[in-house]
């Protein structure tokens, strides 16, 4: 018996949640970086994108951040986990499992690709003060609850 065949235009992916990374960076200064999106209702967003088939998600984050930012990033830690169901901020319908994770860079020379309006470096108290999308919030607010206090 011969396996049945999907149609090319099926849309068998859209049956289950899409696996996405985002990185919260931090470069030497102690800053973050946030990117104006039009895909999030121009709010402040970190940069991250899709996980590939056969991509390990640490692979994905460091491969979205080049792509989308220019930056190289590393000592990659994971951040945590958040659920985003047809979310009326984004611009298209869907359903994401984010994979937030916290990550340095050495460098502050950003190069947006189509994705991001603009950019900006800033402390964790100056991003909460800004227009951000709900799961970037959640991110820095997880971010800061685990940073020691001084």
């Amino acid at each position: 018996m011969e396996p049945e065949k999907i149609p090319e235009k099926s849309n068998i992916g859209l049956r289950f949640p899409e696996q996405v990374v985002g990185g919260l960076i931090i470069n030497r200064e102690g800053k973050i970086l946030l990117i104006k999106s039009h895909k999030w209702s121009n709010k402040y967003v970190i940069p991250g994108g899709h996980i590939e088939l056969g991509e390990r998600a640490v692979d994905a984050l460091k491969r979205e951040t080049k792509e989308e930012t220019g930056l190289d990033v590393y000592g990659i830690r994971f951040l945590g986990f958040q659920e985003c169901i047809f979310d009326e901020n984004y611009w298209k319908r869907k359903h994401f499992i984010l994979l937030d994770f916290v990550c340095k860079t050495d460098s502050n020379d950003v190069k947006l690709n189509h994705e991001g309006e603009e950019f900006v470096w800033v402390t964790v108290n100056e991003a909460l003060k800004l227009d951000l999308e709900p799961y970037t919030r959640k991110a820095i607010e997880t971010y800061l609850a685990r940073v020691p206090k001084h």
